[in-house]
């Protein structure tokens, strides 16, 4: 009797090619789950769009800060560095000088036959040597003791200035390493949200624009030259820009009132402190700079500059800053509104002080 192999039933049929196929989309399944790459990335809503881009232009911002303070630091550091300098080059003459006044002093010794101390000292090469010798010559009481004493403070001098010169050229390294990491970071920041922008509809793109040129009824109005301006006793303000509000006039605080609004439309340039272009801390720096005041660079500097205030206690030329981080400033100039730089691609402008989270204010001395 013969017996027949089973026959084995293909995949391709019946329940077990289900079972198969569901395996193998479960697999499939898996691997997308884990490679994203594979799946189309969600298209954003306009208003998803702009809540990210508003807040790569927070962040975008408050790199700018610390960039700008880095920038300073940089800036007191290359001042310093170039001090030190000149000040050891000052001192290398002195010394040479009193070199060559002990080394006139040897020749003569040498032409008299008498080959002493000082010229032995003059012709040494090794400065620790130098030193030594001559500290063991002053107390010896030699007559050339005051020249050999005068040479040595002038070499430590110089040695030290040296010293102090290379601390201070490796901090500014490290501040010039700091400066190039916050541009790359604002640079960064500035370039995503553009990205973000271009994947609006032309009409949503504009719509955005809108909403974010957009200004209270007032502010248009200042701006357009529209409206009932106040006299004002500070000088007239130039063509097609309005003219200064009156904040307790003749007073400093009043000069820098008037300069925020001669810089109104003038654009945002992160880094930019004037006189055609400001960030935000720049503009309030130029304006109270305008009314003879030094303020710091940067917001979380300037906070500190001055005497604190509420918000209850606000008068036109105080500074207010926004943000958990200190990252925005603006300049108060009475009912409830601030001139300020707002961020890349805007121009300085009038605003309500309510359209940011508050973080304090500050009024320069």
């Amino acid at each position: 009797m013969k017996h027949r192999k089973p026959r084995q039933r293909p995949l391709s049929s019946g329940p077990v090619r289900t079972a198969a196929t569901t395996l193998a989309l479960a697999g499939a399944a898996t691997v997308t789950a884990f490679d994203g790459s594979s799946s189309a990335e969600p298209r954003l809503t306009p208003a998803q769009v702009k809540a990210k881009v508003d807040r790569l232009y927070e962040e975008a911002e408050a790199a700018t800060e610390q960039y700008n303070g880095a920038k300073e630091k940089t800036g007191r550091a290359q001042r310093h560095l170039e001090a030190l300098r000149d000040e050891a080059a000052r001192k290398t003459a002195k010394l040479n000088s009193a070199r060559n006044a002990l080394g006139s002093m040897a020749a003569s010794q040498y032409r008299t036959g008498s080959l002493g101390p000082a010229v032995q000292l003059a012709m040494s090469d090794d400065p620790q040597e130098y030193l030594e010798r001559a500290s063991r010559m002053e107390r010896a009481g030699d007559r050339s003791a005051a020249g050999i004493a005068a040479v040595g403070r002038r070499l430590d001098e110089v040695r030290t200035l040296h010293e102090k010169a290379d601390g201070v050229l490796t901090e500014l390294r490290t501040q010039q390493a700091a400066l190039a990491r916050h541009k790359s970071t604002v640079e960064g920041k500035l370039k995503a949200a553009k990205q973000l922008l271009a994947r609006l509809t032309a009409e949503e793109r504009a719509r955005y624009e809108a909403a974010r040129q957009g200004d209270d009824g007032a502010g248009d109005a200042a701006r357009t030259g529209g409206g009932t301006r106040p006299s004002v006793t500070s000088p007239p303000a130039a063509a097609g820009r309005p003219a200064p509000r009156p904040a307790a006039a003749g007073t400093r605080a009043a000069q820098a009132v008037a300069f925020a609004y001669g810089a109104i439309g003038s654009p945002y340039v992160w880094g930019a402190t004037g006189p055609r272009a400001f960030d935000c801390s720049g503009l309030t720096q130029a304006a109270w700079r305008s009314a003879g005041v030094s303020l710091p660079r940067t917001t979380y500097t300037q906070i500190n500059a001055g005497r604190r205030v509420s918000r209850s206690q606000l008068a036109p030329g105080d500074l207010i800053f926004f943000y958990s981080g200190v990252s925005h400033v603006g300049l108060y100039i009475g009912g409830g509104k601030m001139i300020h730089a707002p961020r890349p691609g805007s121009t300085v402008r009038i605003a309500p002080i309510d359209e940011m989270p508050w973080a304090g204010a500050a009024r320069p001395a």
